[in-house]
Parts: structure tokens; C-alpha cells; sequence
């Protein structure tokens, strides 16, 4: 019975720990921004070892049974949580001036603790059941990898039925539940106490429509409209948030539409007559009418609040497909907003699909003559990384291969449209000249002999300081006729001017630059270049890391009024949470050598054990990074990229794990058949996998899930081995085992929350091959270490000689 309680104590915690650590992600996305997803993981993971840290270091845990350990941190636990999710709603955090003012640094500090307390109570739990039996590490590892996998799947519709704020408070519940039948055990008070903090989260569970709403940072749109009081209507999705508001200027002509805080979209009144729309003739978004064939036929990636839907009903598309990435948004559209935008989804010409549009085009066998990607740059929508834990890139749209595969969808004549916001198109047109840098590149491995002959560019005033980008991509040489009515229409648009056409002398600017150097002067073009604008790929997809790394610091604001994101925001942000971590790894790891020393002389083969540890868990940190992220077009969107993926990887390796105890007697030369099966897997996931998205990218979802459940699960098979063995090895080396297996959870802890974000960093420098390489590399350093560690069964009589 008391084991029984135990696995259930492990299973529950870790469900409860995974669905926290997934739901704050999408808490911080909205209150903050998207980078804070990496704040979020590497918290977590820094409460877990520090768990074992502690256990590591505080005898008085250690001889602590339990049946009164485990509900006591439980409870604890579960009221951090409560009480973590109400001073992280209320707090105002401030990005901009988290650099300048030491109380940003303050409340972000504070927001961390609150974050950091619960998973700081379920590492305890994790480190002092696996060292009190070491002989049950392979099933307790297994049970801990089930409770991650199931919750991580459960994850994503539990946000969609209880909101965010909701799993919060159910993550907390899950938590002090895990407790509760060890408690009985433990006496009366510890169940009281575990059943009184589980009532009170069962309460805010029920009434969470009454937690507070997250305050959110000062520069969001949101911040100031909610202040206002313009919200109309607000709804979360794992994708992302979506909050309607009236707009200031035109209250009853349109709707503003926030995406996680900032303005993304609107809904305008629409009343079923098209030649009342003359207003789109002025409009920047009639730039691709001016050149695309007559009665068009149009695919709209971004369709949002349905604006582009209309024009291209204007303007005399014979078919508008509409694509839409949240259901949320898509629901505006089609159901409460239906009758405000005049029920256009009911037109004949119109048929709106609920799907990621990368995804989407991949899976289509229709032609289209225009392809429209719609601004989708706000920071929030397919910038996947808000979407999920894992998922790092910010779109697949703006890859060479989502150019060709464009092309390949157009028929004769056909163009690709691409609009971005540009806060300072004359000094910095970041969006446009890497955009298209990788059109360049697209057209030119798809044998177009002259890329420039395929290239139109134009701006027009939106809301100054900000200019609307247009970059038109012709499948044929753009003709003398088609130029002309271009320039034109530059004439009829709100302050529109023609930026490239080709044939004709505009500007010099880096766009124009971009796309009419030589191709053996573009290397030097591109290195001499302030901001990285090199040819994006879907290897290392990351459009929006303009600042170089190396430069981050050295960047300045654009102006006191307008933050501009691609000024190495996102990238300071980075190195700093990595710097903080590292720090923090660190002192926890340098802690046990200075409290408790004649143990730690006792203990053998200290370093070889640490080495093997911290190759774990920075390697698989890693691998679980890479994979989610390349499997992302195959599922559709990040977020079920996310719940699919690790529910196969972890389902696995806790089959893995199980597996393990069966030869552990052959540690060494199992654990060298483990990499040489990592390396061939890895090496299928470079090379195969693409293939194999391509071979299946049509077929039904079911099967694609199922599919991407079966690629992943060998690897989990192999990956759930390591740990399980290394922690069966340590145990049997010394009488301090409980110490000892709990520093090592500690330490593999420590290097995954590391890995978290020197991972982030690694992938937007070298992409994602790379990253899995280093994964590899880490793997073979942590078995060669292990190696040196004499197998259990081959142990000598007293510890062996520290090396």
C-alpha cells in the first residue's frame, strides 16, 4: 500500500508539474512576451534540482519518513501555487526598462520565486523518493516520465475547457491531491492540512472566471485599451489570447483584435455591399490586385478578422480561401461577430479553414494565382514560440521552402504577397530585406535565371512611425505592363511610393541592395550589414533574429516612445536568463562540496559521475527541442506539435526506463549500443524525416498524430535508459546512496535548465542539425564518463579511488 502510494504521489505530481509548467508559458506570453516561454522552462526545471539539492544537503529531510515528506511538500507545493498565480497576475512586469530600472529587476525576480516554488516542492519529492530506493529507480523514473507525458497531452484541451488561469489553479490541485493518500498514512494533521489547501484550489478552480486577469506589460496595446475600459470580449487559447476592443477612432465602424496583448487584427462593419468599399482602392492592401490575373484566385494565410477576404471580394476574386491559425479568431468571424462583419464566411466565393497556413498549402492540390501572407508579425499568432513550451521557431512562412513551395501552388501568372509592419523602413527595412534576401535564394535554386526580374517592393504610411511593407513575388518575370500598373497604383494608395521595380532606378537603400547585388558580392553585403539578414531556411527558421548575438549588448533603443523589438530585445533577454542560471547552477552545484565535506571525501568517482549526469540533461533538452519543432509542419501548429511529441517521447522513455533493469548487469556495453541507436535515429531525423513529412503532409490527422507518435517513440525507448542506469551505478558506489543519487538528479537538473536556453541560443546561431549534433556529442561525453564507473556488479569491497 505505501508503494502503491508512492508511484501515485510521483504520477500526479509530475502530471500536475508539466501542466503548470505548460500553462505559465502561455500566462507569460500574454502578460509579457514570448520569450518569457524560456523563463518559464528554465525555472521549472532550476526548482527540480534544487529539490535535489536540497535533499542532497539537509540531513534533517532525509530522515524525515515519507508518509509525512511527501504530503507536507505537496501541500506546501499547492499553496505556492495558489498564491504564486495571484502575485504573478497582480505584478506589473515592465520589459523595457528591465535593463535600466533595478525594481523591474525586482518584481521579475520576485515573479521567479513565485514560479519557482512549486517545482522547487515536487524536485524535493522526486529526489527523496528515488534515493530512498534506488532498486526501484527504473519504475519510479517510469512512473514520473507517465505522470509528464499524459499531462503534457492533456495539457492542451484542459486549457481550451478550463482557461489558463484554470489549470493553474487544477495543476495546484493535481499537486496537493498527490499527497493525500501518503497523508493518510502520516497521521490526521498532515491529511487535514493537505485536504484544506486542496478545498481551497478546488474553489478557485470553480470560480475561475473570478481570478484576477494578468496584468500585462505598460507597452502591450491591450494595457492601455483594457485601461480605457474599451474590452468588449476576451477568450484564451493555447495558441494564443484574443481580446476585442472598440476601437478609440471608429467605435462603430470596427473592432480592434488583440493577439496576446497586441494589436493584431480587426473586424470592420460590413453590410453586404462590395461597391461600398471604394475606401480599398487607397488601401496598401491593393497592391497585389494591381498586378494579379482578372478574377483571381486567392489564398488568404492570416485571414484574422476577415479584412483581406473582403478586398479580394472587391477587387473580383472568383475564390477566397481563407486560412486561420486560431479557432478563437476564426469563431469572431463565423459565430459572435458574424452579422457585424456581414456573414461573408456564407458567401459562395468564400471558404474559411481552420489550420496553420504553411501546413495548409502543403496538404492542398489547389492552384492559386494569389497567395496572400497577411502581416502575421505580431509577435503573438504562428510566433510559435508563444504558443507552447518548447517550440522555438517564429514561423515557417518566411523560409525559402515555404517560397517554393508558394510557387509550386500558383498557377500561370501567379504572385506571392507578403506585408510587414516596419517601424524604420528608410535606416532599417529589416522585415522586407531578409524577406527578400530569401526570395532571392528561393527563386534562384528553383533555376529562375534573373531573381530581380521576379521582385516588386512598395510602402505606404500606416500609423507613423510604422510604414505597411509590400513585397510581391512573381512565378514569371514581372512584364513591362505589370511594373507600370505597380507604380500607379503607388499613385492611388495612401502614401505609397514604389521602392523596387525592376528596370528602374529608385533607391539605394539595403532592399534594393539586397536584391540587385552581384551574387559573389552578397557575402560581404550580408557581413557588413548591421542586422542579420541572410536567407532564412526551415533548418534554423528564424525570421525575426536580426541582432547577431555578439552584438546584443551594444544595441540602443530606436527612440524613448516606440520599443523596437528587433533591437536584440528578445536576445538580451536570452543571455541574460542564461547568465542568471548558470550563476544560479553554479552555487547549487558548489554547495554540496562545502556542507557536507568528509561525506563528499567518502564518495567516489565524483567527477566522472557529474560529467555523466550533466551530459544527460543538457543532451536531451536538446533533442526534445529539436524534434518538437521539426515535426510542427507535420502536425499543423506548434501546439499540437508540442502535446503529441512529448506525449510519444515521454511515454517511452518511461518504457525505457522500466526496460532498463533488465540489463543493467551489462551497463557499459548496453549504454554503448544505446548511443550507436541514438546516433542512427538522430541521423534519420536530419535526413529521413523530411522525406517523410513530404510523403504524408496530405494524409488525415489521425494518422499523421499516430505517425508522429511512432517516429518518436524509439528514441524515447533509448533516451529513457540512460538515466535509470547511471542512477542504479551511483547508488551501489557508496553506503551515502540517498546523498548521492540525489545530487545527481540535481546535477542533471541543473545542466537541463542550461540546455533550455544555451539550446534557443545554439539553434538561432546554427540551426537545428547542428544543435542535434551537440545532443549526440553530449551523449558520447556522459558514456565515456560512465565508463570509468565500475558496473555494480563488478564493484570492488570499499569505494574506489576518486578520479
Amino acid at each position: 500500500m505505501r508503494q502503491r502510494a508512492l508511484y501515485v504521489a510521483v504520477f500526479a505530481a509530475c502530471f500536475a508539474l508539466i501542466l503548470l509548467e505548460i500553462t505559465y508559458t502561455r500566462i507569460l506570453s500574454f502578460k509579457v512576451y514570448y520569450y518569457f516561454t524560456y523563463f518559464t522552462i528554465g525555472i521549472a526545471l532550476l526548482g527540480l534540482g534544487a529539490g535535489g539539492v536540497w535533499v542532497s544537503v539537509h540531513r534533517e529531510l532525509r530522515a524525515v519518513p515519507l508518509e509525512r515528506l511527501v504530503p507536507v511538500c505537496c501541500a506546501a507545493g499547492a499553496a505556492a501555487v495558489l498564491a504564486g498565480y495571484l502575485v504573478i497576475a497582480w505584478l506589473p512586469l515592465n520589459v523595457s526598462h528591465l535593463f535600466s530600472e533595478f525594481s523591474e529587476v525586482a518584481k521579475l525576480t520576485l515573479a521567479a520565486l513565485c514560479l519557482f516554488a512549486p517545482f522547487l516542492a515536487v524536485g524535493v519529492v522526486l529526489a527523496a523518493v528515488f534515493g530512498s530506493q534506488p532498486e526501484r529507480v527504473n519504475r519510479l523514473y517510469a512512473v514520473d516520465l507517465l505522470g509528464a507525458g499524459v499531462g503534457c497531452t492533456a495539457s492542451i484541451p484542459l486549457m481550451q475547457l478550463l482557461t489558463p488561469p484554470g489549470c493553474v489553479m487544477l495543476g495546484g490541485l493535481l499537486l496537493a491531491a498527490a499527497g493525500l493518500p501518503l497523508a493518510a498514512r502520516g497521521g490526521r494533521g498532515l491529511l487535514g492540512a493537505g485536504a484544506a489547501v486542496a478545498g481551497l484550489l478546488l474553489a478557485a478552480l470553480a470560480f475561475r472566471g473570478d481570478l484576477p486577469d494578468p496584468v500585462t506589460d505598460r507597452l502591450k496595446h491591450l494595457s492601455g485599451w483594457r485601461d480605457a475600459g474599451l474590452v468588449r470580449y476576451s477568450q484564451w487559447s493555447p495558441i494564443f489570447r484574443v481580446d476585442v476592443a472598440d476601437h478609440p477612432q471608429h467605435p462603430e465602424l470596427s473592432y480592434a483584435i488583440h493577439h496576446d496583448g497586441q494589436l493584431g487584427s480587426a473586424l470592420y462593419r460590413f453590410d453586404g455591399d462590395l461597391t461600398a468599399l471604394e475606401r480599398f482602392r487607397a488601401d496598401p492592401r491593393a497592391y497585389p490586385f494591381a498586378v494579379t490575373n482578372s478574377d483571381p484566385r486567392v489564398l488568404v494565410i492570416g485571414a484574422a478578422g476577415g479584412h483581406e477576404v473582403l478586398v479580394s471580394l472587391y477587387f473580383g476574386a472568383a475564390r477566397v480561401v481563407g486560412v486561420e491559425l486560431n479557432p478563437v479568431t476564426l469563431s469572431l468571424v463565423t459565430d459572435r461577430y458574424a452579422d457585424f462583419v456581414g456573414r461573408i464566411h456564407e458567401d459562395e466565393r468564400v471558404s474559411l479553414v481552420l489550420g496553420e497556413g504553411r501546413s495548409y498549402l502543403s496538404r492542398s492540390e489547389q492552384e492559386f494565382d494569389l497567395i496572400w501572407l497577411v502581416a502575421p508579425d505580431s509577435y503573438a499568432a504562428m510566433n510559435a514560440a508563444s504558443s507552447a513550451a518548447f517550440v522555438l521557431t517564429e514561423s515557417y512562412l518566411y523560409t525559402v521552402e515555404m517560397i517554393r513551395e508558394s510557387l509550386d501552388h500558383l498557377g500561370a501568372g501567379g504572385i506571392l504577397c507578403v506585408q510587414f509592419g516596419e517601424l524604420d523602413y528608410e535606416a532599417k527595412p529589416n522585415r522586407t530585406a531578409r524577406y527578400v534576401s530569401t526570395a532571392r535564394r528561393a527563386l534562384s535554386e528553383a533555376g529562375f535565371a534573373d531573381p530581380s526580374r521576379h521582385i516588386l517592393v512598395a510602402t505606404a504610411s500606416d500609423i507613423p512611425p510604422f510604414v505597411l511593407s509590400t513585397v510581391l513575388i512573381g512565378k514569371e518575370p514581372f512584364g513591362e505592363d505589370q511594373i507600370q500598373r505597380f507604380v500607379e497604383r503607388s499613385g492611388s494608395v495612401s502614401g505609397g511610393v514604389t521602392r523596387y521595380a525592376p528596370g528602374r532606378a529608385l533607391d539605394g537603400g539595403p532592399v534594393n541592395r539586397v536584391i540587385d547585388a552581384a551574387p559573389n558580392a552578397l557575402a560581404e553585403l550580408y557581413a557588413a550589414h548591421p542586422y542579420d539578414v541572410t536567407p532564412v531556411y526551415d533548418e534554423a527558421p528564424f525570421f525575426w533574429h536580426f541582432a547577431r548575438f555578439r552584438d546584443a549588448f551594444g544595441w540602443r533603443l530606436s527612440t524613448p516612445y516606440v520599443i523596437d523589438w528587433e533591437d536584440a530585445i528578445g536576445e538580451r533577454v536570452l543571455l541574460v536568463l542564461a547568465g542568471l542560471v548558470t550563476v544560479l547552477a553554479g552555487l547549487f552545484l558548489l554547495v554540496p562540496f562545502a556542507v557536507f565535506r568528509p561525506v563528499w571525501r567518502s564518495i567516489p568517482y565524483r567527477a566522472a559521475t557529474g560529467v555523466y549526469f550533466a551530459s544527460l540533461g543538457f543532451g536531451f533538452m536538446l533533442v526534445e527541442v529539436c524534434l518538437i519543432q521539426m515535426l510542427t509542419l507535420f502536425l499543423g501548429y506548434p501546439t499540437r506539435s508540442l502535446s503529441v511529441t512529448l506525449f510519444g517521447l515521454l511515454i517511452f522513455a518511461g518504457l525505457g526506463s522500466l526496460a532498463s533493469g533488465a540489463y543493467a548487469r551489462h551497463r557499459n556495453r548496453a549504454l554503448v549500443l544505446l548511443l550507436a541507436a541514438l546516433a542512427l535515429l538522430l541521423g534519420f531525423y536530419q535526413l529521413g524525416l523530411p522525406g517523410v513529412v513530404d510523403r504524408f503532409a496530405g494524409a488525415p490527422l489521425g494518422l499523421r498524430m499516430g505517425l508522429a507518435v511512432a517516429l518518436v517513440a524509439p528514441l524515447g525507448l533509448c533516451l529513457g535508459a540512460f538515466l535509470p542506469l547511471g542512477l542504479r551505478s551511483v547508488a551501489a558506489l557508496t553506503s551515502h546512496a540517498q546523498e548521492y543519487v540525489a545530487w545527481s538528479w540535481a546535477v542533471n537538473g541543473f545542466f537541463s535548465v542550461l540546455s533550455s536556453i544555451v539550446g534557443v541560443i545554439l539553434a538561432m546561431m546554427l540551426g537545428f542539425n547542428a544543435v542535434l549534433l551537440i545532443a549526440l556529442a553530449a551523449y558520447a561525453v556522459g558514456v565515456t564518463a560512465m565508463a570509468r564507473i565500475p558496473v555494480p556488479a563488478e564493484r570492488r569491497a570499499g569505494p574506489g579511488a576518486e578520479c
